[in-house]
């Protein structure tokens, strides 16, 4: 009887039901491959972790720290966007510390759109988008991720009666693993400006990329009117540290800062002082972390197309997107694949209606024991 609407509205998650056929297939004797949570498995930098350690036997970082305490972490994100994407950022008033992107992304959308706006929400997406959606009172717009687009949204395809307030990308996308150019996002924000529509982009995965590819940032088409998220989670490996910062249209980001300071206080001072030498690190140690997954990549990748399912190359991400043959229920066949085989992976109706008949697997397993996944799930009938 106490639950708000709100907290009803927030969809209910189906990897509970993968964590229930896990326990089964673990009380079968089967050993487990869990490639369905895509958090990552590597070691942060060990600068960074010292650098914590340090700054907890400083009295000085145990209060709350204010906004003013946020100064050198607000500064080594503006120095790593215009180091790592030309883009000029004022530390004051275009960057806001968060804890983590996920929360940063639902307090954006409480701080820039009212309960009743329309959102242009990409279709399959990342499953707390919705969750966030859902609190922040708002109706959406879907727009269809399709192969033959590379699982790039046609903005053009918006119908002109559909008012938004915001529209939010991700790329490199979860869970496609798409990319996209510079260009795409020039386009993008062009769009947006001529609509008053705020472009936000989730960035979590900036620096996963492989071979040649680097990802662009939606910031490189201008600040006006976009706001970027960006996470130490991936890039560096520091998920449990809740750590990341938006930048952008100063307008937006300091509506954020004032929701912000109704609900929480800033990150820990001394995971600040560890975000900010890790966001001044060399480019060659998140590109250590990048190789890892590549590999990964290198190795999943044929052992599923061994098997008959239909997979692209990602170039850059943790995850492999995959069709399966004739699959028209992701998540009974994610649920069986779990007790008959130990492996888990993430049905692709988690993500959306369009994520029917895929399924995306996290590089988070070694390549000896990603190709032992693919042999397992050759055995599960569809």
């Amino acid at each position: 009887m106490w639950a708000s609407k709100r907290a009803e509205n927030v969809p209910a998650s189906v990897f509970s039901l993968m964590d229930a056929a896990l326990g089964r297939a673990r009380a079968a004797g089967r050993t487990v491959i869990n490639l369905s949570i895509g958090s990552s498995d590597q070691h942060p930098p060990d600068a960074v972790l010292d650098e914590l350690r340090a700054a907890t036997h400083d009295p000085a970082t145990y209060r709350y720290p204010v906004f003013s305490d946020t100064s050198p972490l607000r500064q080594a994100a503006a120095a790593y966007l215009g180091r790592r994407f030309g883009v000029s950022v004022n530390p004051d008033t275009e960057v806001l510390p968060l804890i983590g992107a996920q929360e940063g992304l639902a307090h954006l959308l409480l701080a820039v759109t009212d309960p009743g706006d329309t959102l242009l929400l990409p279709d399959p997406c990342y499953p707390p988008y919705l969750g966030a959606v859902a609190v922040a009172g708002l109706r959406t717009h879907l727009l269809p991720l399709l192969p033959q687009r590379g699982f790039l949204p046609d903005l053009d395809a918006v119908p002109e009666g559909v008012n938004a307030r915001a529209l939010l990308l991700n790329y490199p996308n979860n869970p496609t693993s798409a990319v996209a150019d510079a260009a795409f996002f020039r386009q993008a924000a062009e769009w947006c400006r001529a609509r008053g529509i705020l472009l936000i982009h989730d960035h979590p995965y900036a620096e996963l990329t492989f071979g040649d590819y680097r990802a662009p940032s939606a910031l490189e088409a201008g600040l006006d009117g976009v706001v970027e998220l960006h996470s130490l989670s991936k890039t560096h490996h520091l998920g449990g540290f809740r750590v990341g910062f938006a930048a952008g249209d100063a307008r937006a980001i300091a509506a954020l800062a004032r929701v912000k300071g109704a609900v929480d206080f800033h990150p820990y001072l001394g995971i600040q002082r560890a975000a900010a030498l890790a966001l001044g690190l060399p480019d060659e140690v998140c590109r250590a972390g990048a190789h890892v997954f590549q590999a990964r990549r290198d190795a999943l990748v044929p052992a599923l197309r061994n098997i008959g399912w239909d997979v692209q190359t990602p170039q850059a991400s943790m995850y492999a997107w995959a069709r399966v043959p004739g699959l028209t229920d992701s998540v009974a066949f994610a649920v069986r694949a779990a007790e008959e085989s130990g492996v888990a992976l993430s049905p692709g109706r988690a993500f959306g209606e369009r994520g029917e008949g895929f399924v995306r697997f996290a590089l988070v397993q070694p390549p000896e024991v990603l190709v032992e996944a693919a042999r397992r799930l050759g055995t599960v009938s569809l």
